[in-house]
């Protein structure tokens, strides 16, 4: 989102995510093997802007499970290795909230966190989910992490059958920081795919987990069940780069460390 102040996204916005995922003109290939295809736009030298698009084929797995997954948090939690904490902050709408994610960096970079403004919305049997960075006067950047934006970050799940789907991952962050060229080649090479896998297995153990965790519990399908506090339009605002710790890890050198997977 670039407008000045923070919107609900609508329709239009919704569709515009739409074009871009399916969209190819402008965006190199980095990545395509075993149904795991990546692409990379061009980055802009005197920024950090980066931007990176994702597309999975499963043969294994419905729309509607990958829809929950992706929604989840309690389950993000026990299947994200990556992630440090995630909780909802509160909602806007039936299908706009604002959450807190925080995430494990390559090291020896700083780990980064973001709040985001997040909506959904099914679209016939397809489903989009998308985000965008806003700031909350309580939840302000820690001193041990870098604060990230979400210039719009997504995903886009295609039905393509019973048990088939397509989901692409769109993601234009800006990670706040000078970063190394090792940084963008290992994320569009090796940390997009692994991640994409990652979602694909834990959809695959998703129905067994949620008999045994609150399993008729799904706010993002059924608006009823949300506890979440309704947080007034006013109390946020836009995210700009500019208000935010410049850091420069450009002169980083990538450790070497054991895969835990």
């Amino acid at each position: 989102m670039s407008g000045g102040s923070v919107a609900i996204p609508d329709d239009r916005a919704f569709a515009g995510f739409k074009a871009e995922c399916l969209s190819e003109e402008g965006w190199d290939v980095t990545y395509s093997k075993a149904g795991v295809t990546v692409w990379t736009q061009s980055l802009d030298e005197e920024k950090s802007l980066h931007k990176i698009k994702c597309r999975m084929v499963c043969n294994d797995v419905s729309a509607e499970t990958m829809y929950d997954v992706l929604h989840d948090t309690e389950y993000r939690r026990k299947w994200d290795s990556s992630v440090i904490e995630t909780f909802d902050i509160g909602r806007l709408t039936v299908n706009t909230d604002v959450g807190y994610y925080s995430w494990k960096c390559p090291k020896p970079l700083r780990n980064r966190d973001v709040v985001t403004l997040r909506s959904w919305l099914p679209i016939g049997k397809d489903y989009i989910i998308m985000n965008y960075s806003v700031k909350h006067s309580k939840y302000p950047p820690k001193k041990d992490m870098v604060r990230a934006i979400s210039v719009q970050t997504g995903y886009m799940v295609q039905h393509q059958g019973p048990n088939h789907c397509v989901l692409t991952y769109l993601a234009q962050v800006d990670p706040r920081g000078s970063l190394p060229k090792w940084v963008v080649n290992k994320s569009s090479l090796f940390l997009a795919p692994k991640a994409m896998k990652k979602i694909n297995k834990a959809c695959l153990k998703y129905y067994e987990w949620k008999q045994r965790h609150n399993k008729a519990y799904k706010p993002w399908l059924f608006p009823e069940q949300t506890t979440l506090p309704i947080i007034p339009l006013c109390e946020l605002s836009i995210q700009r780069a500019d208000s935010l710790e410049n850091i420069d890890e450009s002169c980083l050198a990538e450790t070497q460390e054991r895969d835990s997977d």
